[in-house]
């Protein structure tokens, strides 16, 4: 699979199960979509669905998918395969597939995703989903996953992380709007006499750190972040036995 992300996450099994399989919890906590809904099917037949997402405030890219998913297995595990397509002719992603898989571990759940698309629009793209698409479809996963475990974890709503997390992209980006502004005054200082003449000359490396602690600080316990989700796989990937089962939706 050409995505891999991976959040170890404290809590019951089956709380993480209904929140990811479940439509309408699954649409508050996952960036990636705006609307998921289940459509009808029959006894026995793998579920089908549709999703949506808004990506500009008047264009709204939809496609159809369809997903099994394994509840009880001998080791422990749960596994959920699907496959989806858009036939939207502005949507980069054509057709894909992919799985989510949930190992317990100790007092939490190891809950894991590979997936992989074959991307539109011929050799351009092809670049654009490599340059751009790609990673950002890798970042907005891992940062979903983690939004997933504040809301398992610590009680934070989805609505809620969204919310601190645009606080805290708004402090930052203040403080290094504030920081550059201030880089204007040095040359002001050193007209002020001696000792403001030297707090000048010490006011660049000191602005120069407060610009590189809020760009690369920790982000807040409160706030979802991407980098708190492993991006590689410690060992080969392999997609479940029962993706193979799933004919694609188009």
């Amino acid at each position: 699979m050409g995505l891999y992300v991976e959040a170890r996450i404290r809590a019951d099994l089956d709380e993480l199960w209904t929140r990811t399989q479940d439509p309408a919890r699954h649409q508050r906590w996952d960036l990636r979509f705006t609307e998921i809904t289940h459509l009808p099917r029959a006894e026995g037949e793998p579920q089908r669905f549709r999703y949506a997402t808004r990506v500009l405030p008047l264009l709204t890219v939809a496609g159809t998918g369809v997903s099994a998913g394994e509840r009880e297995r001998p080791d422990g595990t749960r596994t959920s395969a699907l496959r989806f397509a858009s036939p939207h002719p502005l949507s980069l992603l054509a057709e894909g597939s992919g799985y989510w898989r949930y190992v317990p571990d100790g007092d939490g759940v190891r809950f894991l995703t590979g997936y992989d698309y074959r991307p539109r629009w011929g050799a351009f793209g092809a670049l654009a989903d490599r340059l751009v698409f790609r990673p950002l479809m890798g970042w907005a996963t891992a940062w979903s996953f983690d939004r997933l475990r504040l809301w398992l974890e610590r009680g934070i709503t989805p609505e809620r992380a969204l919310c601190n997390w645009l606080a805290e992209l708004a402090l930052r980006a203040v403080v290094v709007a504030v920081a550059c502004t201030g880089l204007g005054w040095e040359s002001f200082l050193r007209l002020l006499g001696p000792f403001a003449a030297s707090t000048a000359y010490l006011l660049p490396l000191l602005l120069s750190v407060v610009v590189c602690l809020a760009l690369f600080a920790s982000p807040l316990a409160c706030t979802p972040a991407a980098r708190r989700c492993l991006r590689t796989p410690p060992a080969r990937a392999r997609a479940p036995r029962l993706l193979r089962t799933l004919e694609s939706p188009r």
